[in-house]
């Protein structure tokens, strides 16, 4: 059973101030390049949702073999891009959402969250801090994937969590990286102070 890890790439990072928090470097590669990368050194296919074929986003991952779905009302938020997976995703498989935001997520993580689906399939399973408080990425069986379709909003597919609560499991990863991600110019700050620690 086919597992795709989806990126959802194509909101407007309205919090960053007019900077794109994607393609903002560390040590030298952008933010969504680098964890692209590490999710394809995982295994599987590869999707990104994108504004548009010549935004920025697009040209940082020029040469990957990476699934590229332009998101046209990606204005709403990230229900917009996860519809526009939806109706392309082949019938039967799962799917990893991961956001693209998150730079502490690494192949090492991506690779035990697959094993961990691999194991269960029927299962929703969402990344935790190793405390067990949710985050990211999550992974939807493939019966559930077809109910992006009908997601609305920016709030992405908290109705089929919360509809679905028995078939929830967590998988705790080291520390906070389940949980931090970079929406904000503070955030940033916040995070390069703690590398330079």
């Amino acid at each position: 059973m086919e597992m795709i890890t989806f990126f959802p790439a194509a909101g407007a990072s309205s919090r960053m101030r007019g900077e794109d928090k994607l393609t903002r470097e560390i040590n030298g590669e952008a933010l969504l390049l680098r964890q692209v990368r590490r999710a394809m050194a995982a295994g599987g296919p590869v999707w990104v949702s994108l504004p548009a074929a010549d935004h920025p986003r697009a040209e940082v991952l020029d040469g990957l073999d990476v699934r590229q779905i332009i998101v046209a009302d990606a204005q709403e938020g990230m229900a917009a891009s996860l519809r526009a997976l939806a109706r392309t995703v082949p019938k039967g498989a799962r799917v990893m959402v991961a956001l693209p935001d998150m730079p502490e997520i690494d192949t090492a993580d991506f690779t035990a969250l697959r094993v961990a689906s691999d194991a269960q399939p029927d299962m929703i399973l969402r990344a935790a801090s190793e405390t067990g408080t949710p985050g990211h990425p999550v992974i939807f069986p493939a019966d559930l994937v077809p109910g992006f379709a009908t997601l609305t909003g920016d709030s992405g597919a908290k109705p089929i969590l919360a509809q679905n609560k028995p078939r929830l499991r967590l998988h705790p990863l080291p520390g906070q990286r389940a949980l931090t991600d970079l929406d904000s110019p503070e955030a940033w700050a916040a995070w390069d102070a703690t590398r330079d620690t």
